[in-house]
């Protein structure tokens, strides 16, 4: 549930910042004054499409993922787990390169992005405490 709320908050985010880079919002909300550097730099772009594309494509992959997880068909089962964990690294390890690029070669900081990594990366770690405490116990054991 904690990733499905999560993720939910990450498809704002990535959305509100995808909408930007295609025109459809005017002006862009920032309290750092590095947003729209950031979202105008030559990397803001990844293979041809707006990062906030593949932004808002992981986020929504993984609220799916989170959401079939609490299926009662799935419940009691570990993949989706899994799949979380690692959809979710791959994540950090690309906001890991985004937030390199922010601070070495942009200077300068855009907070969607900074709160995008900040949710991957909770994410992750929700889903890697959910691996180690794997299996969950069930309704009524102690833990």
């Amino acid at each position: 549930m904690v990733v499905s709320v999560l993720s939910l908050i990450g498809i704002f985010v990535a959305v509100y910042l995808l909408l930007w880079k295609v025109g459809v919002l005017g002006e862009l909300s920032c309290t750092t004054s590095g947003c729209e550097t950031v979202q105008t730099s030559e990397y803001s772009d990844f293979l041809g499409l707006p990062v906030a594309l593949y932004g808002t494509g992981g986020f929504v992959s993984l609220f799916v993922v989170a959401i079939a997880g609490l299926q009662p068909r799935w419940v009691d089962r570990k993949e989706p787990t899994t799949l979380l964990t690692v959809l979710s690294g791959v994540g950090v390890a690309f906001s890991a390169y985004l937030t390199y690029l922010e601070a070495s070669v942009i200077h300068a900081w855009c907070q969607w992005c900074v709160a995008s990594a900040i949710l991957i990366t909770m994410v992750f770690v929700v889903s890697v405490v959910g691996l180690w405490k794997w299996p969950a116990p069930k309704p009524g054991e102690e833990t």
